[in-house]
């Protein structure tokens, strides 16, 4: 039985690996083995990240809606709280947006939700 050779399959991995490892500092750039083991640290945090990327956006809306609706006397809860008791159902992302963009549509529910709270 013939043996299997691996020359082409073996550098076409490596050459994978060194070339996702390119712009990494000393050795994670030029070594196989350090090289390897960076990148599969770097996919595991690029797996993890695009995940934690959705909650930190998540975070970021509700700051800047709590920030528009102090400005118009609200707290966020008891504003989002009215939205909802109102039957308005905008999501996070346009109501932050509105909150920037368009304070006088913002302004203008917040005082749809403070009656509603009421």
């Amino acid at each position: 039985m013939a043996r299997v050779k691996r020359a082409v399959n073996a550098h076409k991995k490596r050459r994978t690996v060194l070339n996702r490892a390119k712009g990494y500092y000393g050795n994670k750039s030029r070594s196989y083995r350090a090289a390897k083991e960076q990148t599969q640290h770097s996919m595991q945090y690029q797996y993890r990240d695009r995940r934690n990327k959705k909650r930190d956006i998540r975070r970021l809306w509700i700051v800047r809606i709590n920030a528009g609706a102090r400005q118009n006397g609200m707290s966020y809860s008891m504003f989002m709280n009215g939205l909802h008791k109102s039957g308005i159902e905008l999501d996070r992302k346009v109501l932050s947006d509105m909150a920037i963009n368009d304070p006088k549509a913002f302004s203008a529910l917040v005082e749809i939700a403070k009656k509603a709270v009421k």
